[in-house]
């Protein structure tokens, strides 16, 4: 399944997964293709990047810190956050190379940019079907409008923040020019409580905003992602890791690839059940009317007995009068014997 946000927007598709490496090639090559081979083999849609540098995203603070949240550099002497930053971090051509390894396999590509050269190199140079922008970001207005000016669609992540920066974030995408926006109900906390998933934000969000709307996930395991299917997510983001004990920065709240595959499946699947909002009764269960009950004698009764409601049951087989109609049987006389548990047919009166 390619990008496609006119498809989004018209629902009844399957949700469009999107398989996060982030950074979890951990910056080796071989490992990243290998990931990529194996997200599409699992199913993805699609495989999402970090476009990060050492000078895009931390400062010269953290750097001097050598500390990060919960990377704890700072008792460390086999490396710093800088040097860990420098390793995973991504050339402009080995962007090119897996850009064309994803081709190649036929699975879209895509990253999440920190700056404008990111933007740029993504969208002007790579062809990026979209511009993912992470939770860090919402709060970037003047980035936010910069990529809203780029002519593709953005689909956004909501951590971090209240809904005050989500609806500021909106409109400085929308300041930009872009109206193709698709937002992703995320909390970013590695993992949350399931207290804390909210997945009733799904739908608070297309009602605000009246884009489509998904779910970026960082909780253990598929219950979450595989849940969102029910409600109507147009997209389905999951960290992907071949292992989820390799050092790195997300590789324990990440999906390997049995569980890649089971969010794969269950989005295919899961899509179908959910249906539309009508009353339907499918020609199979026309046909299977034994199923149901009909009216039938209480008791034995003779030719000319006046029925009353405490001479009428109700079994199966379904095949002759429904007990809705009981009411009319009511004060009609019999033509003819009938037995205990026979059915009544409307020749009877």
């Amino acid at each position: 399944m390619r990008f496609n946000y006119q498809d989004m927007v018209a629902g009844g598709k399957k949700p469009y997964v999107i398989a996060e490496l982030g950074a979890n090639h951990n910056g080796d090559m071989e490992l990243a293709k290998t990931m990529i081979k194996t997200a599409k083999e699992c199913g993805a849609d699609c495989i999402k990047l970090q476009s990060f540098t050492k000078s895009n995203v931390f400062s010269k603070k953290n750097y001097e810190d050598n500390y990060f949240l919960g990377d704890d550099y700072r008792n460390r002497t086999d490396y710093t956050l800088e040097s860990i930053v420098e390793a995973y971090a991504l050339t402009r051509e080995q962007h090119f190379e897996l850009k064309a390894y994803c081709d190649e396999l036929d699975i879209d590509f895509t990253s999440t940019p920190f700056d404008k050269a990111g933007v740029d190199l993504l969208v002007d140079e790579l062809h990026v079907p979209f511009i993912k922008v992470a939770s860090m970001d919402v709060e970037n207005v003047p980035f936010l409008k910069y990529i809203g000016s780029k002519g593709v669609p953005v689909v956004i992540s909501t951590g971090l923040t209240g809904m005050d920066d989500v609806v500021n974030a909106i409109a400085a995408i929308e300041a930009g020019g872009c109206k193709e926006i698709c937002v992703l109900h995320c909390v970013s906390i590695y993992p949350p409580a399931d207290e804390q998933v909210n997945l009733n934000n799904i739908d608070m969000y297309r009602m605000a905003f009246g884009y489509p709307t998904g779910y970026s996930d960082h909780t253990f395991g598929v219950v979450a992602p595989i849940m969102s299917i029910a409600k109507n997510v147009c997209i389905i983001e999951k960290h992907f890791t071949m292992d989820k004990n390799m050092k790195g920065w997300d590789h324990k709240i990440s999906a390997n690839p049995e569980e890649m595959k089971i969010i794969c499946d269950a989005a295919e699947q899961g899509y179908k059940m959910m249906g539309s909002y009508r009353k339907v009764v499918n020609e199979s269960e026309h046909q299977r009317g034994e199923y149901k009950r009909s009216i039938v004698a209480a008791h034995d009764m003779k030719a000319g007995h006046i029925l009353t409601e405490e001479d009428l049951d109700y079994k199966r087989p379904g095949t002759a009068i429904s007990p809705k109609f009981y009411e009319m049987l009511i004060g009609k006389e019999l033509k003819r014997d009938i037995t205990a548990d026979e059915l009544f047919q409307w020749g009877d009166f």
